[in-house]
Parts: C-alpha cells; structure tokens; sequence
C-alpha cells in the first residue's frame, strides 16, 4: 500500500484573489512580515499498488481526471510505501 500527500497549486500566471484576501486579512491584523500567501488544495490517499510506478500512474490519473484544473492548477505529490 501506499500512501500519497498532493499538493495543488494555481499556475504562476494565475491571479490568486483568495491569496489575495487573505494577505490583506494578516495585514489588517498586523502581520505585516507576511509578503505572499497562496491558496491551494491538499488530498491525502492510500492507494493499493504492486510497485511504486504503478501507484505513481495512478496518482497522476486521479489528478488529471478529478483534482486539478489544468488551465489553472498545477500539482505535486509525494508517495511513499507503507505497511498494511
């Protein structure tokens, strides 16, 4: 088995007005050392795989298929086997 953190972030070119909302909140409430903040997703899933590539193929369907917008959205992940 094996278990996956992903990570879902906007693209660089992408405006981010949550991002954007929340900055100004810290600021407004005086934290003012805070210069960007991005919003994203995070999944975690166990995923039952005879090896790491074929875990890693799935991950990477499931993000193109559900979790990302690609237009919009880019994504990471990390994935690591653990016992059952």
């Amino acid at each position: 088995m094996f278990e996956v953190k992903i990570y879902v972030h906007h693209k660089a070119s992408i405006l981010d007005p949550q991002g954007e909302a929340v900055l100004n909140a810290l600021h407004r409430l005086s934290y003012s050392q805070v210069s960007s903040i991005t919003q994203g997703k995070y999944f975690e899933a166990n995923i039952e795989a005879d090896s790491k590539e074929a875990a890693k193929e799935v991950v990477e369907s499931i993000c193109k298929d559900l979790l990302v917008n690609h237009n919009m959205e880019s994504f990471e992940y990390e994935l690591k086997e653990v016992a059952k």
